[in-house]
């Protein structure tokens, strides 16, 4: 029994950073410098709450490598970090290398714990982006406010928080005004768009206010790929409203974009492209200096051009798998593009690169605004891509069924169940069936992933897992927001109705201890099924179990801790007849099955966990 506690102690120390630290540090990633009075706190967030935390994680369960080490962007940005280090023996720079290995460690720590986050909490991802594009959204309310208050012509937005340059509060205002361009264009919901269409203008104006050029040449280009990637009607308005939008800014702002000249952009260029030229293969190093002069008051020491940064300080070598990254990440995203993820995170990286062609400095850096245009977009799209292959996320498009439509599929179809509002599942005509979700309010989670989605994505990660389910064939979403998946049924009968039909004890006590082991089984595989009880379990034509109805279910990272599995258990004694069984008659059998595949402990502690329960009920009677 201590043997089990101390391996199941950095199991709950896995789950606890995948489940909670993680997304707790992404969030504040997103949106903590628009209150942080400084960058500091936000490279001591970062590292607290996700870099470290993942690396821990890493440490655990090294296994989770390799999905990472099989994902081209990843692999990509790997091999662009050891050559800039590699290039540390040419530089130079005077700096220590344990000072300047750190920063690429926290970079590939973005990536690895986006990928732990996705492949654990995917049905948290969108609820959190939301939850940070909110924060973005008030703090910006109140920087346009303080910022009209005090405005005078010439003067250049910065805004509260972190911020203290012009430019780089333009990349986070144009980040989540390209957050809330995607979500306009991919939500379903009127809630959603309603509120995602003044939001989206707010921070557009937050982009203006700054004074700043790069960011709308970035949006510009966001829209672009957004309004292919989306194909649709609301593709057409957007071209039309940004083409309506680039005239107004012109007439309205033509000051603000023309005054200013180029800012010396091409002559910076040309001097770097003259530096770049003297090595051009393997740059200059890692931590090398850049002076450049263009006979101006005072000497800059940035390319203004993510891409010439690169080639400047580690060369061709370096360049090519930085621009692969990129190039890959964009493909990736396209062919994913049913996922709405992939858009969202997709669109961010098209509003890098526009925002890179005249901003860029250090390539390799500790969190701040340059991320935002490259960083954190590849690590999403590289996490929604490895889980994406291994059935952890959507693959299947939604289609929209109209009530003719839904009429004639549903024609001389046997109802199953129903509740006060109509049919929830329906027996079609070839065999099929259809369940029905209703609409959930639209800040709900089931708003954000809805259960037609989940049971999808559920039924195949556990068949990939080994537990036979239904086979999807379509998922739908109907005109009143109600939404709907079609599946074959698996072959067989409810467990409750099997045992409902042996007349024999003994026969009776065998399938029960068969389902031990079954529950078991899912229990050491981390399967925390909500809906667990005897009518959701098939005793299918192979004698094997089957499950349904698997829309309620969550897969946690390790095997259930000892107050899920009484949770478990606590949902089947609601059920007299499951009770009675389970519970009653044949308790012993289901705890030899359930011995079978769980420790002696577990199987010790649920066995007072049932006796404890119902010892209230002895007493009473």
């Amino acid at each position: 029994m201590q043997l089990s506690g101390f391996n199941n102690t950095p199991n709950r120390v896995f789950d606890f950073i995948c489940l909670w630290i993680l997304p707790v540090g992404y969030f504040l990633l997103l949106c903590s410098m628009f209150f942080l009075p400084d960058r500091s706190l936000l490279h001591k967030l970062y590292y607290g709450l996700f870099s470290i935390p993942t690396l821990i994680a890493l440490c655990i369960r090294p296994r989770a490598l390799k999905e990472l080490l099989r994902e081209p962007i990843f692999i990509a940005v790997l091999l662009f970090a050891v050559w800039a280090l590699l290039s540390l023996c040419w530089s130079p720079g005077d700096e220590g290398f344990s000072g300047k290995f750190k920063p690429p460690l926290h970079l590939l720590m973005l990536f690895a714990g986006c990928y732990l986050l996705i492949r654990h909490r995917s049905e948290i991802i969108q609820p959190l982006l939301f939850g940070a594009a909110i924060v973005g959204l008030v703090a910006t309310l109140y920087n346009l406010y303080t910022f009209a208050q005090i405005y005078t012509p010439g003067e250049r937005l910065i805004g509260g928080g972190a911020f203290d340059n012009p430019l780089l509060s333009s990349h986070l205002f144009g980040f989540f005004c390209a957050y809330w361009l995607s979500l306009s264009m991919t939500c379903k919901r009127p809630q959603i768009l309603w509120l995602s269409i003044p939001a989206m203008i707010i921070m557009f104006a937050a982009v203006i206010a700054t004074g700043s050029r790069t960011p709308l040449v970035a949006l510009t280009l966001a829209a672009v790929w957004l309004s292919f990637i989306c194909w649709n009607r609301r593709s057409v308005l957007l071209m039309g409203i940004m083409l309506a939008g680039g005239v107004a800014v012109l007439m309205l702002f033509s000051n603000m974009l023309f005054e200013r000249g180029n800012s010396y952009r091409f002559e910076i260029w040309q001097v770097v492209l003259q530096k770049i030229a003297e090595q051009p293969w393997i740059g200059h190093g890692y931590d090398a200096n850049l002076d450049v002069d263009v006979g101006a008051e005072y000497i800059l020491a940035e390319p203004h051009n993510f891409a010439l940064g690169v080639l400047y300080y580690v060369g061709i070598f370096g360049f090519v798998p930085w621009l692969f990254s990129q190039a890959w990440a964009l493909l990736s995203s396209w062919r994913y593009r049913v996922q709405p993820l992939f858009i969202i995170a997709s669109t961010w990286l098209a509003f890098g690169i526009g925002g890179g062609l005249t901003e860029g400095g250090g390539i390799l850096s500790r969190p701040k605004e340059h991320w935002f245009l490259l960083w954190i977009p590849l690590a999403l799209i590289a996490a929604l891509s490895i889980n994406r292959r291994a059935g952890r996320l959507l693959a299947v498009s939604i289609k929209r069924l109209t009530q003719p439509d839904l009429q004639t599929l549903s024609a001389n179809a046997r109802v199953i169940e129903e509740d006060g509002l109509g049919p929830k599942v329906l027996r079609l005509v070839d065999g099929s069936f259809l369940k029905l979700f209703r609409p959930r309010r639209w800040y709900t989670s089931g708003s954000f992933n809805a259960y037609s989605e989940r049971f999808a994505v559920n039924s195949e990660r556990l068949r990939r897992m080994g537990f036979p389910t239904p086979q999807i064939l379509n998922l739908y979403r109907l005109d009143d927001g109600s939404t709907a998946v079609h599946y074959t049924p698996l072959p067989g009968s409810t467990l409750r109705q099997v045992l409902q039909g042996i007349t024999a004890p003994e026969v009776r006590q065998a399938l029960v201890e068969r389902f031990g082991k079954f529950m078991a089984q899912l229990h050491e595989r981390g399967v925390y099924f909500r809906s667990l009880h005897l009518g959701n379990v098939l005793v299918l034509e192979d004698g094997e179990f089957g499950l349904i109805d698997v829309a309620d279910l969550r897969l946690y990272p390790s095997s259930l801790s000892l107050s899920l599995r009484q949770r478990n258990l606590r949902h089947m004694q609601r059920y007299t007849v499951d009770r009675r069984w389970l519970f009653e008659d044949h308790f012993q059998a289901l705890l030899q099955g359930y011995a079978v595949t769980a420790s002696q402990s577990e199987v010790d502690n649920l066995n007072r966990h049932v006796l404890a329960a119902s010892q209230p009920e002895r007493t009473h009677a």
